[in-house]
């Protein structure tokens, strides 16, 4: 084993035998290899970069990795600014590194998709925009990405389960509803309430105008 000077790198030295015949006799090559091992440095920078990879992991709600290899610069730009409009946090991942990551989160079963070019969408707020935003993106864009698989809530779930959470309305959405149901009764309350009022006040000023008269 030898250190190269930088001590950037180590490497390992082996030897490769092969076997020649020739004629009667049997002559053998060696050849030496050097096999490049990544440093103490670099598995330190790598374990810390997966070590906060599943700290995010861990604190999302839900998470859907994608194939974005279809994606053009502008398309990849106009990706993001849609994704950080909803709160979702997206990055380009290394699969060696994401399979560790979600291996450290508690998340298993990944492993298969994990190959090609692959991103990963990330919302603690709501789980439902990840989804949303990259199935609509999909469709919109002659499916030049597409969902790989992903997990909500503590689950392991399939593309088919990633398109159909894609459909459920968002925290926004479900908020302007549940408002609407709640204010839509008191709004009605308060018309018929107020034309109950004008109509007393219609009834006082009749007598008022007679006495005024005489």
């Amino acid at each position: 084993m030898r250190k190269s000077c930088r001590g950037v790198k180590t490497n390992i030295f082996v030897f490769i035998c092969a076997l020649s015949v020739l004629g009667n006799e049997r002559v053998y090559f060696f050849r030496e290899v050097k096999i490049l091992m990544p440093s103490e440095k670099v598995l330190s920078e790598k374990k810390a970069i997966v070590a906060a990879l599943a700290e995010k992991i861990k604190a999302s709600g839900t998470g859907v990795l994608v194939d974005y290899k279809g994606l053009t610069v502008a398309e990849d730009t106009e990706l993001r600014k849609a994704l950080r409009a909803a709160g979702v946090e997206y990055a380009v991942v290394k699969n060696t590194l994401t399979r560790f990551a979600l291996k450290e989160a508690g998340y298993e079963g990944l492993d298969e998709v994990l190959n090609g070019t692959t991103s990963l969408a990330l919302a603690s707020d709501d789980v439902v925009a990840p989804a949303k935003v990259i199935c609509k993106f999909a469709k919109d864009h002659g499916d030049k990405i597409s969902v790989k698989g992903g997990f909500i809530e503590g689950k392991v779930v399939p593309v088919e389960d990633v398109i159909a959470l894609s459909k459920v309305p968002s925290k926004e959405d479900l908020i302007s509803k549940t408002l609407y149901c709640i204010l839509s009764p008191l709004q009605g309350l308060a018309i018929a309430l107020q034309a109950i009022a004008d109509k007393k006040n219609e009834g006082a000023e009749a007598p008022a105008a007679e006495a005024a008269a005489e």
